[in-house]
């Protein structure tokens, strides 16, 4: 079988600077621009072509295959002159002409002198029809990039000053604080945290967001069969309750069955089905309402314990048996090596896609989409590639597990953390991260953002939440009366002042596009 491609490659650049800010000198603005859906033709390709357009097979360079599940290849493409440290993004439609199958994973590759870049975009392409395959690469340095990223949780805001006949005043003094923010930003969270004061003011100081790192999970609140212990989790609870923080319910089930326990591991048939039942009946009545996400069946894109013992509709019922326990939860499906990489032919995003959306045919309520994003050398391009496809299903997407790989040095783990950290922050799809860094003395999981002093270990994080918090604002209002500023999305407190008089208010900045106004009278 070979696939016939119509192949445009739109690359834009970024000019790159060791500050963090960055202008455009050339090339146009990235457009986040993805489809899901296989079309009767392609659509025009973006950036209008792009700056390398309908490119010819050359002696050198740098050469980019695509590359089908059978193995052969597309014509190979040689791309000259591509400084490293620089971003190239690429979009290439696809179709199956020829050959039996109905569809085939695609996969491109880019090969330069001295590396291969083994996944850098994956689609699955499908017979009679057009199927989008939208990628990226960083060549060579990573480490030494800065980036430009625009702000998509900001707003304009004008606070108008009047008296108490309507008339405007020039010169009032507004001072405005932002004293929550909208964007949900935590960490994992261990049992360590209970009765660890110095860890617990670490970690209300930095997050509004939690999600315990084991201790939900069915091994740990069921280790025996019908022995249930659910005293940890409680303590936990009432600890970010206590906060105001909120928190995500991890994991109903875990289709790896190395992390189920040994007494179900050893069940088949209806007392399977029996305990199963059981324990969404169990931890959904005791927690209704307390968890605004569960992550339902955890990594079913790479492993399917339940589904080998209960059939192929052991996960439809798990979320749907999950939605009537607790209906106002978000429902997500949550996997590893999906905004990772595309190497891993189980998890790219067009069969995490699939899934999904076979799980909605059969009447799930699947809300969510949960990307754990457990890093080692991160592919920024493809990363944004693959998260405007996600987007076009219009769930929210959360990064629900982020860290950085402990086979890195320190230096390098915290370079690329502030790099992914950028990356879904900046992508207005993403509605949430959570990073996988609960405490432990003894070491963490893949990376500590803190010492056994609680000071922090690297100040990446606490460089970023200071960064996406709008500063005390102080300044004086117009000829017209009036002060605007951008601010970060969030809740905010003003105080307005004119002579004599002073007044308080408070209001919400929430997404949008038109200028939030705030009318003080004093």
């Amino acid at each position: 079988m070979r696939d016939s491609t119509l192949l445009s490659i739109s690359v834009f650049f970024l000019l790159m600077a060791n500050s963090l800010v960055a202008h455009f000198y050339d090339g146009p603005i990235y457009d986040s621009t993805a489809y899901t859906e296989c079309k009767g033709q392609p659509e025009e390709p973006l950036y209008r072509g792009g700056i390398f357009k309908n490119v010819e097979e050359q002696s050198q360079g740098v050469e980019l295959q695509v590359e089908d599940s059978i193995g052969y290849y597309t014509p190979s493409f040689v791309l000259n002159g591509l400084p490293q440290d620089t971003i190239y993004c690429f979009s290439i439609w696809e179709r199956i002409e020829g050959g039996n199958s109905s569809s085939a994973p695609i996969r491109a590759t880019l090969q330069t002198e001295d590396k291969i870049y083994d996944c850098i975009g994956t689609v699955l392409a499908k017979r009679g029809c057009w199927s989008l395959l939208k990628g990226g690469f960083v060549l060579d340095s990573p480490s030494h990039q800065s980036i430009l990223f625009f702000e998509k949780r900001k707003r304009a805001v004008t606070i108008h000053v009047a008296n108490s006949k309507g008339e405007r005043l020039q010169g009032a003094s507004i001072t405005v604080e932002q004293v929550s923010k909208d964007f949900p930003f935590g960490s994992a969270i261990a049992k360590t945290i209970l009765g660890n004061l110095p860890y617990q003011n670490w970690f209300v100081k930095r997050f509004n967001a939690a999600v315990f790192e084991n201790e939900l999970k069915w091994y740990a609140t069921e280790p025996d069969q019908g022995k249930l212990n659910y005293s940890i989790a409680d303590q936990m609870l009432e600890f970010v309750r206590a906060n105001q923080i909120i928190v995500r319910g991890h994991n109903i089930f875990w289709e790896d069955p190395k992390y189920t326990p040994a007494w179900v591991v050893n069940l088949t048939g209806t007392q399977l089905q029996s305990a199963v039942n059981l324990r969404i009946q169990s931890l959904m009545s005791k927690y209704k309402g307390e968890f605004i996400h569960w992550d339902v069946s955890n990594e079913m894109l790479h492993f399917d314990f339940y589904e080998q013992r209960l059939g192929p509709h052991a996960t439809l019922h798990f979320f749907e048996t999950s939605h009537k326990s607790d209906p106002l939860a978000t429902l997500f499906m949550n996997d590893f090596n999906v905004v990772e990489t595309c190497s891993y032919v189980n998890s790219t995003v067009d069969v995490y896609i699939s899934r999904l959306r076979e799980l909605q045919e059969g009447g799930v309520f699947m809300d969510g989409i949960g990307l754990e994003g457990h890093f080692t050398i991160p592919n920024l391009p493809l990363m944004r590639a693959i998260l405007d496809k996600l987007a076009t299903l219009g769930l929210p997407i959360w990064l629900t597990e982020v860290d950085i790989s402990k086979t890195l040095d320190k230096y390098s783990q915290a370079i690329y953390l502030e790099q992914v950290l950028r990356e879904g922050f900046s992508h207005p799809s993403v509605n949430g991260i959570m990073l996988w860094t609960a405490f432990h003395p003894q070491g963490c999981y893949q990376m500590c953002l803190t010492d056994r002093n609680f000071h922090p270990a690297g100040d990446v994080v606490d460089k970023l939440l200071q960064e996406w918090e709008t500063v005390d604002i102080n300044g004086i209002t117009d000829e017209y009366g009036s002060y605007s500023f951008y601010g970060f999305l969030g809740e905010y407190r003003v105080n307005a002042r004119y002579g004599n008089r002073t007044a308080n208010s408070t209001f919400s900045l929430s997404g949008g596009e038109e200028t939030r106004h705030l009318t003080i009278q004093l």
